[in-house]
This record gives structure tokens, sequence and C-alpha cells, in this order.
């Protein structure tokens, strides 16, 4: 490798912070997505050919493998881009390839690089590596297989032998913001590194004036589309009933200093679970924190109620569905502050709006399955592809939790949406 090659000059300084988690051995799984231009493949691939090269100075004999759903994709794909790499670290010379098989070998030592489609199950029983081991893996456009089941089962076949592995799955993000691998990366995984980029991060000269007056042009004659080309963002079909939502992670200091606190809960009977929902309401933004969630199957009422009080979730009203005045007394017995949610005419339908209309923040690690309810809830499309304007009534549990919860709020008198 040449000694005039600066890291600086081809890794972009978003991806300084992931340079130096790899470096450090911090995680072993790193999720990288973004829009078009994000230079996240370039990243993956320096980091592939980089690592194996310095692995060999230290007489580790790490291989790599690159993965994409589809074997014919391989070749002008990522074959091509690990190519770059090679010549972008000035290392030609120590690097030779063949298209049958397809492979990288760097010549000092004869570590590979192996390339697989998962189109054909058995591909990922003939990786196998006569020296060393496989420590970096790769799946570029995670969001074609098929889920996350495949990847593991292809991890678990090939993760063997070794002391440290790194694998990179990248993708940009598809529209649909229930597609399984936009769950995924918003799923916490404490061996996990997730890097978001778009192209706005990436040295301007890089990407070309073309590339920018394209993205600034989509920007202004569609706003959505450039959202989700250029930024990543999966803003939805069209189908969402909730789209004004922002997932990030919520801290404890953040909690300490919120005061209006509103808690709900619905009743369910199996196989419907009960579900509790904990939020606070920022008045002034019109934003709500979804902050902490209970519930589950086949749980009886003296059970969740004495889950809230474990809590300390005694401290403020719970509002609770109409449809199970017992349940309700039942609570209060237990000495939680729980009373019937504000209902009325026309409620779901006000309940619904007043949420349609406020921004979410919603961390999946403090409510998971509200956090999948919400993403998840679409209208639903009649035979002729017409949305249907009505709220679907099924898996939507801590969803209607959230509306009593701040029913309060939705349905008081002369609000509006």
């Amino acid at each position: 490798m040449s000694d005039t090659i600066h890291l600086t000059d081809i890794i972009a300084p978003t991806f300084y912070p992931v340079h130096w988690d790899i470096l450090d051995g911090k995680h072993t799984y790193y999720d990288l997505y973004g829009g078009r231009g994000s230079t996240k493949s370039s990243f993956i691939s320096i980091e592939t050919v980089l690592g194996m090269m310095m692995d060999a100075e230290r007489g580790e004999y790490t291989n790599a493998v690159v993965f994409r759903k589809v074997g014919n994709t391989l070749r002008e794909s990522v074959f091509e881009q690990i190519a770059w790499a090679i010549d972008a670290l000035g290392a030609n010379d120590a690097w030779a390839f063949s298209v049958s098989p397809m492979q990288y070998i760097y010549k000092p030592t004869g570590q590979k690089i192996i390339f697989r489609g998962l189109d054909k199950a058995k591909k990922t029983k003939s990786i196998k590596s006569s020296k060393g081991y496989f420590k970096y893996l790769w799946y570029e456009e995670l969001d074609e297989f098929a889920g996350i089941e495949e990847i593991r089962n292809t991890q678990q076949s090939v993760l063997r032998g070794g002391s440290k592995f790194v694998v990179f799955k990248s993708f940009n993000p598809p529209i649909s913001r229930s597609n399984w691998a936009n769950m995924y990366v918003n799923e916490p995984r404490e061996d996990s590194y997730r890097h978001r980029s778009d192209y706005r991060a990436i040295p301007a000269e890089w990407l070309g004036d073309q590339f920018i007056a394209d993205a600034e042009h989509l920007r202004v004659t569609n706003e959505r589309a450039y959202r989700h080309e250029y930024l990543g963002e999966p803003v939805g079909l069209g189908t969402n009933i909730f789209d004004m939502l922002e997932i990030r992670e919520i801290t404890d200091e953040e909690i300490s200093c919120m005061e209006r606190i509103y808690q709900g809960q619905d009743w369910g009977w199996y196989p419907d679970p009960k579900a509790f929902i904990r939020v606070a309401y920022n008045h002034n933004t019109e934003t709500i924190y979804l902050l902490d969630e209970l519930g589950g199957c086949k749980i009886r009422n003296s059970k969740m109620a004495e889950d809230i009080k474990k809590k300390g979730y005694d401290d403020y009203e719970i509002r609770c569905g109409a449809d199970e005045q017992e349940s309700i007394v039942d609570f209060r017995d237990a000495g939680l502050p729980a009373r019937q949610a504000n209902v009325g005419p026309g409620s779901v339908k006000y309940t619904f709006e007043w949420l349609q209309c406020r921004k979410m923040v919603i961390d999946p690690a403090r409510t998971p399955r509200a956090y999948k309810e919400i993403v998840e809830y679409e209208h639903e499309v009649d035979s002729n592809g017409e949305v249907i304007a009505d709220y679907p009534d099924h898996n939507n549990h801590w969803i209607d939790a959230l509306r009593y919860a701040t029913s309060p709020l939705s349905m008081r008198r002369g609000n509006s949406a």
C-alpha cells in the first residue's frame, strides 16, 4: 500500500467515528443506511480491504465474504466496489482476482474476499477457507434479503473460528416504514453500531455538480421523493395513518424535565393483550413522547395493577377503555387512580385525528410494542386500490391505550385537530 494514500481523501468525515470504532473493536455489527450518494458502500469496501491487510501485518489471516440476495447482481456491484477500494488504497499490485470463482486474493498471504448470492440456499454451505477464518461479512442491499432469519442463518454458518468479527449491513431504506430492514435498524442492540448518512455530509466535489443539481431539482419538485431517495427516509406508501414520527432515543434526562404526563389502559381479552402506556405531552410544540409501556396476554387485572404500581405509575391518572367498567373498579380497588377515558359521539375519529396532527417521539427501546403498532398501522386498500378512509380495528392495542391516555386533550370542548 502506497505511503501517499491518506484515508481522509477516500473516507468521508461522517464515517470517521465508525472507522475508529472498528479499529478499537468496540462492536461486531455495523449497520449503515442512507440515501443516494452517502458513500456507505465505498466506506465498507475500504474497511474490508484495509482491515484484511492490517490483520496480515499482525500475522492474523482473515478473510471476507460479500453477500447479495441474487447472485447475478454481484459482478456489477460489490465486486466492482471492492476493485475500487483496492485501487483507492493504492494496493493493485498486492491483489489478484478471478471471476470464476468470483474472488480477490491478497498475494502476500493468500487471504480471500469471496462473493455469494443467497438466491440458492446451498451457496452458504460451500463457504470454506483453507487459511484463517472469515472475519468480515458484508450484506449489501439488506432489504432485498428475506428477513433477519436469513441473515442470522448465514452468520451462524460463517462466523466460526475467530476471536473478533466485523459484520456490515448496508441499504437504502425502502419507502415503507414497516419494511423489515427499517424496523431492524431501530431495534436496540448493544453490539451493533448504527450509522445513517446522506449526500449532504459528503464533500460536494466527490459527488459532482450534476448529482447536486439533480438532488436539488427533486427537492423543489417532489419533496417526498427527495426525502426518500436522497435523504434515505422511509416516508411511507401514502397509507400510513401516523406520519409525524421521530424515532430516536429518549434520555432519562429528558424525561426528568417532562411535567405533563398522561397514562392509558386498553382492556384485552385473549388472544388480545392488555396494554398500558405512559406518555408526556409538550403543548408548545404539540409533541407526544412515548415513555413506557406494560402489558401482555393472559394477565389478570390484579397483576396488571401490581405491575403498574411497581413502576411507580400510580402517580398520575390512568384513562381506561370504557367497555370494561368492572376492570376500572378492579384498578381502583388496587389503589390506582383509574377512570374512564373521555368518550362521546365520534370519539374514535376525534382521538385518531388529534393524534395524527401531533408529532410522536418514539424510542423503540422503551416502547417496542407501541412502536411496532404505530409504524405498521396503515389504512386498508379496497380491490380497486383505493384507500379506505377508516381506522382498522386490529393490532392497535397500545394505540388504543394512547388514545385513551390523551383523550382529556383530544376530546376537550372546543379543541380542534
